[in-house]
């Protein structure tokens, strides 16, 4: 078995109609519903120190803030794999994804959040900015990772049945460490993508961010479930290096 995971994204798009009709609820939802509270009551001003935004953006994600409310529903919410516009989502491109991919991605790709903490593709969700390295202090500690603690993990655990089970890891590292490894029962595989420049290969952070959405594609178009198929992945110009990659982290290099 193997479950995908991706990070968020700070670009959204809650204006293109969806034509999809299967939704779902966040797992963790009363979760965010506590950690609201407490983003409520800050000051416009408050946010964007917080978060480092202009001005402008600080009123945005205020404004964002004190219209969340439950409960989601498809005319206040959207689909989580539909909101999100970042470069990780221009890979995986999920508009022209068939229903069935969806419905397999359901059960087989996560994307970790600072507000919802894990989602299923289909889960509703209502927008927001909240990445999960933000230093905001709550009961449960001085910032995201102490708010979530243990919860995403055990969350994740729950997908996992069996000593056969893997973790393919296309998150950013500021994501991942929401997750106690240590407590996390399937293996971790990392996949690295490098680009050439300048006659080496080197991870160049665009580039990178958007391979993670052209493998979480390729995994969802070939309902990939066992590791060894993620060496044939070669979407985008990449190819698979053995020589360059270690175990549990596959190296894939575009020329």
């Amino acid at each position: 078995m193997l479950i995908t995971i991706i990070s968020p994204a700070k670009k959204l798009d809650y204006e293109t109609p969806t034509k999809q009709f299967l939704s779902s609820q966040p797992m963790l939802l009363n979760h965010s519903s506590t950690l609201m509270s407490d983003l409520k009551k800050l000051s416009p001003q408050e946010v964007s120190s917080l978060m480092g935004l202009s001005d402008k953006l600080g009123a945005l994600n205020y404004e964002r803030f004190q219209k969340w409310e439950t409960p989601f529903t498809e005319s206040n919410s959207k689909q989580a794999i539909l909101a999100f516009k970042g470069d990780v989502y221009q890979g995986l491109d999920a508009e022209s994804l068939s229903v069935a991919d969806l419905d397999w991605a359901q059960d087989n790709v996560r994307i970790l959040s600072g507000l919802y903490g894990i989602l299923k593709p289909m889960d509703l969700m209502q927008p927001y900015r909240l990445e999960m390295g933000t230093k905001f202090a709550t009961k449960r500690g001085q910032n995201l990772y102490d708010f979530w603690n243990s919860i995403i993990t055990e969350e994740l655990n729950k997908n996992f049945s069996s000593n056969n089970t893997n973790l393919l890891n296309l998150a950013s590292n500021e994501y991942f460490k929401s997750i106690n490894v240590h407590e996390l029962k399937a293996n971790v595989i990392s996949p690295v993508f490098m680009d050439k420049k300048n006659g080496k290969y080197k991870i160049i952070s665009f580039f990178a961010k958007k391979a993670r959405g052209l493998m979480t594609r390729y995994v969802i178009k070939n309902r990939i479930e066992d590791t060894a198929n993620i060496q044939n992945f070669g979407e985008g110009g990449y190819f698979f290096n053995e020589e360059m990659s270690e175990d549990n982290k596959p190296v894939f290099c575009r020329d």
